[in-house]
């Protein structure tokens, strides 16, 4: 199956300021890598190469010089401009032509997502796609979040955006996965009473259609979005405790690149070396040369 995907990281960050005043929410590291890493590194462990990467005018240039045409991790970044908010759908508007006839995979950018045996779900959503796909996690305060009602067979009966009395707790996340008739139904939305093109009326389209499945992530996983200061500093801490502890690096696109077989271990090599002054390349040559001796070294994170 042909899938592609688009990173939106859009908006203005206006929650984080004035640490985003100047520069895109998606640039601001989370522990030791800019945030827009974790959602592309788990479009990759999707196994999906083709990405178009959705930005302010003004931030686009910074993005580009972060990661470039992608050749060097084995994949392509293509760019597109969103001059200002027009909600999540409007993604596929302006990716329209990006998609063409295949499927695509849309991942919002300052989502993290962290789970051993990820790789496999991501495998999952993009083989079994018939319609969308939706990615659901259990959180405590549904109501700041879509939600996703499921009966007992576990079937999805319906989203709610924000809802004042959830009808459960299983949040739809930052992670979409949808066939190619996501591109006629955005084009056909209109916008809601904040002005927006909502995901969530995308989600019901396909509902109606019957064409939705929910894949909820379970108690080994997180999910976490990084919108807020406290929400920010909550996730550098969780990246840095399970990196130290288990002496791997989550999000790394290097080591995924490599494991996935789009670069050569003397490549990941190189790219470490140009790195090298931070932990993070020395990490990176360190797995390379591992690579090259045989010696196999489990990625456990995403």
């Amino acid at each position: 199956m042909t899938i592609r995907g688009i990173l939106l990281a859009g908006g203005a960050g206006t929650r984080l300021r004035p640490a985003t005043s100047a520069t895109s929410k998606q640039l601001v590291p989370v522990y030791d890598k800019p945030m827009i890493y974790y959602p592309l590194s788990v479009l990759m462990l999707a196994g999906i190469r083709d990405i178009l990467l959705i930005s302010t005018p003004t931030d686009l240039p910074a993005f580009r010089r972060l990661l470039g045409s992608g050749a060097r991790l084995g994949i392509r970044i293509r760019y597109a401009t969103q001059d200002r908010p027009r909600g999540l759908a409007d993604a596929f508007r302006i990716g329209a032509e990006f998609v063409g006839a295949g499927s695509v995979a849309l991942a919002l950018g300052d989502n993290l997502f962290y789970g051993s045996g990820f790789s496999d779900v991501l495998a999952g959503c993009v083989r079994d796609l018939d319609g969308a796909v939706l990615v659901g996690y259990e959180v405590g305060d549904p109501r700041r979040y879509g939600v996703a009602e499921v009966d007992e067979d576990g079937r999805l009966l319906s989203v709610q955006e924000k809802p004042e009395h959830p009808r459960s707790r299983t949040a739809v996340t930052g992670l979409y996965f949808y066939d190619n008739r996501v591109v006629e139904i955005a084009r056909g939305l209109r916008p809601s009473a904040r002005g927006e093109l909502e995901i969530t009326d995308i989600n019901r389209a396909y509902l109606e259609a019957g064409r939705t499945r929910l894949v909820t992530l379970g108690r080994g996983f997180a999910w976490l979005d990084t919108g807020t200061n406290d929400a920010l500093l909550e996730a550098s801490q969780f990246v840095q405790v399970l990196e130290k502890r288990q002496g791997v690096r989550i999000a790394c696109l290097e080591e995924i690149a490599l494991r996935q077989g789009f670069i050569t271990a003397q490549e990941c090599l190189q790219l470490g070396q140009e790195l090298a002054a931070s932990d993070y390349g020395r990490y990176v040559v360190d797995v390379a040369r591992r690579f090259l001796d045989q010696v196999p070294t489990a990625l456990e994170a995403v």
